[in-house]
């Protein structure tokens, strides 16, 4: 999520235009995709940034996999069945690290709850 994020953060207009030319042809109005691909950008950095810091971790773990989720439709929206086996594997590490939060040891979470 963070790598998503951060190379696309300099380019987020060419990346938000780039969407809306790739999904011309779909039924999702570019009035919709337009800004999505500037909250997609967004999103996926704050929500590496969040994990990578294992802050808000079971927040910013949902968030993934509604991220996710969003990506495979638009996918199928496209027709662009190569990227969703990615996608779901990107769910499911999520899906999977969410189920297991209670071993996260070393977050700023477990920091921050120990303290108090």
């Amino acid at each position: 999520m963070l790598g998503h994020g951060l190379v696309r953060l300099p380019k987020i207009v060419a990346f938000s235009n780039g969407m809306v030319a790739k999904f011309s042809e779909s039924m999702i109005p570019s009035f919709l995709v337009e800004p999505f691909g500037y909250v997609l950008t967004i999103a996926e950095f704050l929500l590496g940034v969040l994990l990578v810091l294992g802050l808000f971790t079971r927040q910013a773990l949902t968030g993934s996999i509604i991220t996710m989720m969003l990506l495979v439709l638009g996918s199928t929206m496209v027709e662009n069945w190569t990227v969703i086996n990615s996608q779901l594997i990107h769910a499911a590490v999520f899906a999977f690290l969410l189920w297991h939060t209670n071993y996260n040891n070393w977050s700023l979470d477990t920091i921050i709850k120990n303290k108090k």
